[in-house]
């Protein structure tokens, strides 16, 4: 194993230091320096001597230098790595040699703030109850990797990797507007499309375009926290409106309008997140009605369309729309992998047309394999039958986690069963929800609290609980846990 880059030592050779001290001496000052981590391989023999222009010998002598001083370790037909135990090190050098790294603050002003978004990431032995995530293990990968296979078939596919259209290539463009039209009755060509790396750069796109300083935002008073910190970035005012049954109320909606100038209006309506809550037809014209009339964006996040089970999914509001009021949002985050980083903005063409220059500041373009690829699993009906498959996984999921919940609870909680999507909404009686979350992870199980969605002021002692990532077993068991957990409150 060799280091993928040149071993760079400055030799002095009119120095009285012996050449092969020189170079044992410059191992150890980087390995003090924490350039050179423990582990970490050193580059062959004959690859320094040609660097340094030097006789192999001499850096052969340097390296059994540092092997007897306990700083490397050499492995048969596998190289020199630096030791997993180091040397004792005197304390002041250690002290002199942290001044030389980069400090932990910079010495220049960084203006606003950082987004109010927690990076969670996965705990060894916690089992968790997420937002909504698919179940990793069921990725098709197969046909993915037979996909991208497909995708540079001969030499000339290699002009896929050079800059292309930031709207995403066309053959996915394409692709998503025929999925939006026959199996969401919307009506679009590919210039009603740019790609982008997963939905939260559509949601940032959009405020970016819609949305200015000082402007108000009107969103459900529990939402999308990436979401709201997107429209709080570009300096919005966020107007948090109540939330009922049938999702947003737009009698206060229209309240609102009539006080302030409302730019823009954030909706879940498929699933309603945080809530699952699925808008009625009859709140969305209402709410297409008093778009057109106080003049505003809709900007609808269908995050998980694919995913209901009571009947079929209920179209989107960009389907009902004509007049250019609604931007629509999708993601095939759900229904294939978060690490594809694939979701997609749709709008009018104007609007696309200003979502590629956006996406020429901050990301030039996506992924042409990775579109190339997905867009053949879209065209091939590779994408549907996987759906299909994992829509049913996730059903037999959703009645056992019912089950769980009902039995394990019993008159400690109230929820809904939720037609569609993969989380359910819990609301736990005479209960601290936040306590209950630390409780949760010491119990080895993680939730998420109402806490990380609430966008107005109002507290709910509720969580949202995804189960769609864990199979039957593993949701058995973190039921069982969350129940430990709600026990030792009392």
């Amino acid at each position: 194993m060799l280091r993928p880059w040149e071993f760079k030592i400055l030799i002095r050779r009119n120095a009285k230091e012996a050449v092969f001290h020189q170079i044992a001496h410059a191992v150890i000052d980087e390995i003090k320096r924490g350039r050179l981590a423990p582990g970490t391989a050193l580059p062959g023999t004959r690859e320094v001597a040609e660097s340094l222009r030097l006789n192999r010998k001499t850096v052969t002598q340097a390296y059994a230098e540092l092997a007897a001083q306990g700083w490397v370790r050499t492995e048969k037909a596998s190289g020199t790595f630096v030791a997993t135990h180091l040397p004792e090190v005197e304390i002041s050098d250690v002290l002199a040699r942290r001044e030389e790294q980069i400090p932990e603050r910079p010495y220049f002003r960084m203006v606003g703030k950082a987004p109010n978004i927690p990076l969670v990431l996965p705990e060894r032995n916690v089992l968790t109850f997420d937002d909504g995530a698919p179940d990793m293990r069921w990725i098709p990968v197969d046909a993915l990797t037979r996909a991208y296979r497909n995708t540079f078939p001969h030499r000339g596919s290699r002009g896929r990797m050079g800059y292309g259209d930031p709207r995403g290539t066309s053959e996915l463009r394409l692709a998503i507007s025929r999925m939006l039209n026959m199996d969401r009755g919307l009506v679009t060509t590919p210039d009603n499309i740019c790609v982008t790396r997963g939905s939260q750069m559509a949601i940032y796109l959009a405020a970016r375009i819609i949305v200015g300083p000082g402007d108000t935002v009107v969103m459900e008073e529990l939402s999308y926290p990436p979401a709201r910190e997107a429209f709080r970035l570009v300096g919005a005012n966020i107007v948090p409106v109540g939330l009922d049954s049938q999702g947003i109320r737009v009698d206060e909606l229209e309240k609102v309008c009539r006080k302030k100038r409302v730019r823009a209006v954030y909706v879940t309506p498929h699933h309603q997140f945080p809530t699952t809550v699925l808008m009625k037809p009859e709140r969305r014209l209402r709410l297409l009605a008093i778009a057109a009339q106080f003049g505003f964006a809709v900007v609808e996040d269908d995050y998980d369309h694919e995913f209901h089970f009571a009947h079929r999914p209920m179209l989107p509001l960009a389907s009902f729309e004509v007049s250019g009021h609604v931007v629509y949002i999708g993601s095939f985050s759900k229904i294939l992998s978060p690490s594809l980083r694939l979701g997609y903005l749709v709008g009018p063409k104007e609007f696309i047309d200003r979502a590629a220059k956006e996406v020429m500041m901050i990301d030039r373009q996506g992924d042409p394999a990775t579109e190339g690829a997905v867009s053949e699993l879209i065209d091939s009906g590779e994408l549907h039958r996987h759906i299909r498959k994992v829509k049913k996984l996730y059903a037999e999921r959703r009645e056992c986690f019912a089950g769980l919940l009902t039995s394990l609870f019993a008159d400690r909680i109230d929820f809904t069963q939720p037609d569609g999507g993969l989380a359910f909404w819990v609301r736990f009686r005479d209960t601290d929800i936040d306590r209950l979350a630390e409780a949760a992870i010491r119990q080895g199980v993680g939730i998420s609290p109402a806490s990380a969605f609430t966008t107005g002021a109002e507290m709910v002692d509720a969580a949202r609980l995804g189960f769609a990532s864990m199979d039957m077993a593993e949701l058995k068991k973190a039921t069982q846990r969350l129940r430990m957990a709600l026990d030792t409150l009392g």
